[in-house]
């Protein structure tokens, strides 16, 4: 029995990061634009497509947690004046940290867009 709640704890706490993801969004890949970004204000992220691939970032700005703006650039902390490409490399600070990218999953024509 000790063990068993060992083995519990030891999972629970050194657990992949997979388990810790939530599902926070499925999109139907024709909405997002050629050379251009989805953007999920409410939920904090945007789905980007960039010479024929598509990936998604995080707009909690990495130094104090503001939305960012999306542009044809780049994205924009409209609180401090950070800045990130569209890959999400700091390009301007404050913030000293890259965006994070969301885990995306094909599903047929979808997208499911999972992140913590």
């Amino acid at each position: 029995m000790g063990s068993a709640a060992g083995l519990w704890l030891l999972k629970r706490f050194l657990g992949s990061e997979q388990a810790q993801e939530t599902l926070l969004a499925t999109v139907v890949d024709q909405q997002i634009p050629e050379r251009g970004a989805l953007v999920f204000r409410h939920q904090r992220f945007a789905l980007i497509r960039e010479q024929g691939s598509v990936y998604g970032l995080s707009l909690v700005c990495t130094h104090l947690g503001c939305t960012l703006t999306v542009t044809s650039r780049e994205l924009i902390c409209p609180c401090h004046g950070s800045s990130f490409d569209r890959h999400g490399m700091v390009t301007h600070g404050p913030a000293d940290q890259p965006l994070p990218q969301l885990r995306l999953q094909r599903q047929g024509d979808n997208w499911l867009v999972y992140g913590s």
